[in-house]
């Protein structure tokens, strides 16, 4: 791959450990392998998490609540994978986990949706420290409507009025793609998703093409995170002891689940939409046109 991004500098704000890997791993995995120097900066621990495998449940909020501490070392090493850097917003636990919309977590004083100016802040410290190219975090609606990815969202927003963004992008799953990838065969435990069940969006601006290096590190990365994702490839780990298998229509596509059991797929393509700044023309590299 070529070098062609060296002194190009990409920050990504996402809200917890593993948001990093699913929604943006290929892209930030490919940015670095050409040369950029691409920092995630992750909100919470991801404290209010469930857990897969039997071997670490206790350590959920509601009995432990020392989940967000393990999800460090699972994020470290998810990032080690994709290449890049990694630091927690405002430094490590400054914001607790909210949890789903609706939960009682989103009560606690810490709890990022509660942030205010503090997170605008510390992002715009962020940005001016780094001072990125490109910005890449969640839609308005944050993917799938979680509270704190929307948080994320608007910080990253409020935070870009302050210090001059080239561009933001905003991370998505093209539809059309997403289902016709659904494995044909999952494990007995999991199930295939209803129609329209995943979030995805009908069109985007433009797309990472996945090579099999790029698609093996997301791939890798998302499997760190075992508390949280179970991939269907054969593979056991500590965490999580059992295999499972899928097969989707191409046989290169990956099946993942999260705790819900719902199957996925790992497409080999990212899917983008332009948040703000500098256009793109449909199907470009997310790169082009940014002024160096």
């Amino acid at each position: 791959m070529s070098r062609d991004l060296i002194g190009f500098r990409v920050v990504a704000v996402h809200a917890h450990p593993d948001d990093e890997a699913l929604f943006t791993g290929g892209a930030l995995s490919s940015l670095a392998r050409r040369g950029a120097d691409v920092l995630v900066v992750t909100c919470t621990l991801g404290e209010e998490g469930e857990v897969i495998g039997e071997r670490y449940q206790h350590l959920v909020n509601d009995h432990a609540d020392q989940l967000g501490g393990f999800r460090i070392h699972e994020l470290n090493e998810a990032l080690g994978f994709l290449g890049v850097r990694g630091e927690f917003l405002g430094g490590a636990g400054k914001y607790r986990d909210s949890g789903m919309a609706g939960s009682p977590a989103s009560k606690n004083p810490k709890a990022f949706v509660n942030s205010g100016e503090r997170a605008v802040d510390d992002v715009v410290a962020v940005f001016e420290r780094e001072r990125p190219h490109l910005v890449i975090t969640y839609d308005p609606n944050g993917g799938y409507g979680h509270p704190d990815h929307i948080r994320a969202h608007e910080i990253t927003h409020a935070a870009a009025k302050q210090v001059d963004i080239p561009r933001i992008l905003w991370s998505a799953r093209l539809r059309s793609e997403l289902e016709a990838m659904i494995a044909d065969q999952t494990p007995a435990t999991w199930t295939r998703p209803e129609p329209g069940e995943l979030d995805a969006v009908d069109t985007v601006d433009t797309w990472v093409e996945l090579d099999d290096t790029t698609y093996a590190a997301k791939t890798a990365a998302m499997r760190a995170h075992a508390t949280q994702i179970w991939i269907a490839d054969g593979s056991v780990s500590n965490t999580n002891p059992h295999a499972a298998f899928a097969t989707a229509p191409d046989p290169t596509v990956v099946t993942y689940a999260l705790s819900n059991l719902i199957a996925q797929p790992i497409l080999r393509r990212e899917h983008y939409c332009v948040g703000a700044g500098l256009p793109l023309e449909h199907g470009a590299d997310i790169t082009s046109g940014i002024p160096r």
